[in-house]
């Protein structure tokens, strides 16, 4: 479990972002603007996160994060919602042997009891096959909802400390889908929308938001050194003044 709350501690900064997380938005709007169906922008959309995958081992970004399905796109035409399971069920035929390959680290998280038995057991394979790599590690959030996270997490530690009176951060933390990894520093979402939609409410408390007009089928490797060069331009505080952190600098 990395013990890395911003809200707790005051985690090394480096720079290049050590964990990347990104909400892959524009899809269905990048096929429409070319007249194609909104099956084509996500078929595009998954050639992209291979591209980012490989951009991100090149960086030297060691968790990269994915917003693949929300709890709340359970809301979207039937047709639709089918089309992104197949994707998924091909992608995962396609991609974990090379990422294993690779020494990719691969997870999914999320309410996955929605999903078919057939695709369960996939992401179940997948994640045995891959859980010793250290390489890179890849988080798909499916099914996912950070609001969902956060009582799914509570639930589970009133679950293994029963008449538990009072919590804490400390308490709550090991619970939470991604007690693995550190808390992002970088977010990125794509296609011109500038909000988190429901994602990992918690574990986004210190991290640099970025948002950019470019639709996620043509976000490639120059647009992440854009968004890394953006990250490398702030000034990291955690509640701090630019004094202390011009002063810890120094020490350093």
């Amino acid at each position: 479990m990395a013990d890395l709350s911003t809200t707790q501690t005051i985690p090394s900064v480096e720079a290049i972002p050590q964990h990347i997380a990104i909400i892959m938005d524009g899809n269905g709007r990048w096929a429409t603007k070319r007249f194609m169906p909104r099956v084509a922008g996500h078929s595009k959309g998954v050639e992209a996160v291979r591209v980012m995958v490989e951009a991100c081992i090149e960086q030297g970004v060691r968790y990269l994060t994915l917003f693949a399905f929300s709890s709340e796109n359970w809301r979207r035409p039937e047709e639709e919602v089918s089309i992104l399971m197949r994707l998924f069920m091909i992608a995962l035929d396609r991609e974990v042997s090379r990422m294993h390959n690779n020494a990719i680290c691969l997870k999914v998280v999320g309410d996955l009891s929605r999903f078919s038995e057939e695709l369960q057991q996939k992401i179940r394979q997948a994640e045995m096959l891959t859980k010793d790599n250290t390489r890179l590690t890849v988080t798909i959030c499916a099914n996912y909802g950070g609001r969902w996270d956060v009582i799914e997490a509570m639930n589970k530690l009133l679950a293994a400390r029963p008449g538990i009176e009072q919590i804490s951060e400390s308490d709550l933390t090991p619970y939470l889908s991604m007690a693995y990894a550190p808390e992002p520093d970088l977010f990125i979402r794509t296609g011109g929308e500038q909000r988190i939609s429901n994602f990992l409410l918690w574990q986004l408390a210190y991290t640099e938001l970025y948002f950019t007009e470019t639709y996620w089928p043509d976000f490639g490797r120059s647009e992440l050194a854009k968004a890394i060069q953006s990250y490398q331009q702030r000034e990291r505080r955690f509640g701090r003044t630019s004094a202390q952190v011009l002063e810890t600098k120094k020490a350093s």
